[in-house]
């Protein structure tokens, strides 16, 4: 089974926030599942470094466009292994593999009679690189991602024949319901396309930071077409020597943030059409992280919280299990400090760390550092029956919140079976030797079915636990609670999640 995955690229106009962590951890979470449950995964991410935006960004800084992405997409690159993620590929588009696919896929659209040359006029925000229909305009002439006030644009571009495809979305539409996941997100694309498709600009003629139009070297392509483009264009060079796009073409999923919902729900899938390649299987839609002011996380707006200042003072799995667990996983939440403190001390530290901790030292101090080779309790066996199974379907659908919330309801119920057995007390009464032996089988095995479970969201505090209990394996496999328990030596295990000053 293959299974692509992608974050949205972004873009190098400015550093990497949080925003940007939380999408790339999600993917990382599927991904690392998926690799689990022996999946051919290819999971990709990247910067987007060409189109105004960025052309703008490095103006104000008295730089050339190439300067300014150079050094942002080292910040971009340079932020994934602090995020522990483990992805196949990073695509700058401005590669010249990149730029050369892209001039090749729109060939073939020009070639298809989807491209004609006219005069665009409207309302435009450059900082999306858009032009702004009138029913998402706010009040005040206003984009309603960045509260700007919009500018009237008039330029000859090359025009892509969007309109054309409004009969093959909505029967895209119809036939596929999980398209766009969450539902909500799939109304509001479907609705944008009822409302009537319009033609679009394919090309802008003022700009040079950009792809080059193949049969006309005076305009670029417009950003959002090369953007688009890379989830497609990486396949053909990623690995030297090979080119993946059979393999792995079309992408089980594009993750994406719902500021962009449009691109990629409506533009995207008809491009793919016009160039008579496969749309993909799954867009996912996540909400906004909020500051504190209430609204989305923006650079432009200032309200952004750095990944690297929570890194340095909780670590990244805490940061990765904030981030799936605070904000329901395509919904908007508020994020903050406090916040994570308080997952921190009391999820972390005080549930999963503690009873890790409890469950080794107890194996080490009753029964010499080996898990009892025992049977482990029916009853407790009988709560973690199906949770792999159950796990597992919600990640096939994204949703890696309400799956890690299944997997901590066990969390939960393991040091309330700590509580119920008192193995303390089981230790003192040499007749209840085997008592003990079941407690603790049961724990081991809870303890490193979890771990297994947890591994895609926590991937360096889990594989500690799980070699220190002598089961380094985190096969999907091993998620399941099995019958017969312990046998394996436990090891010493400091504090996966010590507690903060």
């Amino acid at each position: 089974m293959s299974f692509y995955i992608t974050t949205p690229i972004y873009y190098v106009n400015a550093q990497p926030h949080l925003g940007h962590a939380y999408t790339t951890i999600a993917v990382d979470v599927l991904a690392r599942h998926m690799r689990q449950r022996g999946a051919d995964v290819f999971f990709l991410t990247g910067t987007d470094e060409h189109g105004e935006p960025v052309a703008d960004a490095a103006r104000a800084q008295g730089v050339e466009p190439k300067e300014l992405a150079d050094r942002n997409a080292a910040q971009f690159q340079s932020l994934m292994p602090r995020l522990e993620a483990s992805n196949d590929f990073f695509i700058r588009t401005s590669d010249d593999r990149h730029k050369r696919r892209v001039q090749q896929v729109l060939e073939r659209v020009y070639d298809n009679g989807h491209v004609y040359r006219g005069v665009y006029e409207g309302w435009y925000c450059p900082r999306c690189a858009d032009f702004k229909v009138e029913n998402e305009i706010l009040e005040g002439n206003r984009c309603p991602i960045h509260e700007i006030e919009l500018t009237r644009e008039s330029e000859e571009n090359w025009f892509f024949r969007l309109s054309t495809f409004q009969q093959p979305l909505e029967r895209l539409y119809e036939e596929r319901r999980d398209f766009v996941m969450p539902g909500r997100h799939y109304n509001e694309a479907r609705a944008f396309i009822d409302s009537g498709l319009q033609d679009v600009s394919l090309s802008r003629a003022r700009l040079n930071w950009g792809v080059t139009v193949p049969w006309d070297p005076t305009h670029v392509f417009y950003v959002w077409f090369d953007a688009l483009l890379n989830y497609y264009t990486a396949l053909g060079y990623a690995r030297p020597g090979e080119d993946l796009t059979e393999r792995f073409w079309p992408a089980t999923y594009h993750v994406i943030g719902k500021d962009i919902l449009k691109f990629h729900t409506v533009f995207w899938p008809a491009l793919l059409m016009a160039a008579n390649l496969p749309v993909p299987r799954h867009v996912f839609v996540h909400g906004f992280l909020l500051g504190a002011d209430g609204r989305k996380m923006s650079k432009s707006l200032g309200n952004v919280l750095d990944p690297f200042e929570v890194i340095e003072q909780y670590g990244t799995d805490a940061l990765r299990f904030y981030l799936m667990r605070d904000v329901a996983f395509g919904s908007d939440g508020a994020v903050g400090m406090d916040s994570v403190r308080s997952r921190y001390d009391a999820e972390l530290a005080n549930e999963y760390g503690n009873l890790a901790s409890r469950t080794v030292a107890m194996i080490r101090r009753y029964r010499d550092g080996a898990a009892p080779a025992v049977g482990t309790d029916p009853a407790l066996a009988a709560e973690f029956e199906g949770l792999a199974e159950r796990v597992a379907e919600l990640l096939d659908r994204a949703e890696a919140t309400q799956a890690l919330e299944l997997i901590w309801q066990r969390v939960r119920r393991l040091n309330r079976y700590v509580e119920e057995r008192a193995p303390w007390q089981l230790a003192r009464d040499p007749g209840s030797a085997a008592a003990l032996d079941q407690t603790l089988a049961s724990l081991a095995e809870g303890v490193r079915a979890l771990s297994v479970l947890l591994h895609p969201y926590m991937p360096a505090s889990t594989a500690r636990l799980l070699e220190a209990i002598g089961s380094p394996d985190t096969g999907y496999e091993g998620a399941a609670f099995a019958a017969l328990g312990g046998g394996a030596s436990v090891g010493e295990l400091p504090p996966l999640f010590p507690k903060r000053a």
